[in-house]
């Protein structure tokens, strides 16, 4: 996802059912957040989301009962929160994603680490 002040500008998704959604669709329209949506049967179109929603799915849904919205809402933000702050990741050189987000912008200019399509944003609950 690509931030323009705080705006999620575009959000990369495949065509899995719970990405297209029509509840999840209407909350990004009027967040003035436009999808775009690889070509069905071609997953190396993104191959980082894709990765990312394996893990998702293989180390926090599928191990979960949810009882109600506000509980996965809960379960949900712990794993994200482990996932990008306390888990180091092989291909981040074995640092957090939040240490190496630290580490780069540390090292770039405000000015150029700001260029259009390069500062990630993510989704919170």
């Amino acid at each position: 996802m690509f931030l323009t002040r705080g705006v999620p500008k575009h959000i990369r998704s495949d065509n899995g059912p719970e990405f297209v959604a029509r509840a999840v669709c209407q909350w990004l329209k009027e967040s003035g957040c436009q999808t775009l949506f690889t070509t069905p049967g071609s997953p190396w179109e993104n191959g980082y989301i894709e990765s990312f929603f394996d893990k998702l799915r293989d180390e926090c849904l599928n191990r979960e009962v949810f009882r109600n919205g506000c509980e996965a809402q809960a379960i949900v933000e712990t794993w994200r929160q482990e996932y990008n702050n306390y888990r180091p990741h092989s291909s981040l050189d074995y640092l957090t994603p939040a240490e190496f987000a630290r580490r780069y912008y540390e090292n770039k200019p405000v000015e150029e680490a700001a260029q259009p399509g390069e500062m990630a944003g993510t989704l919170s609950l």
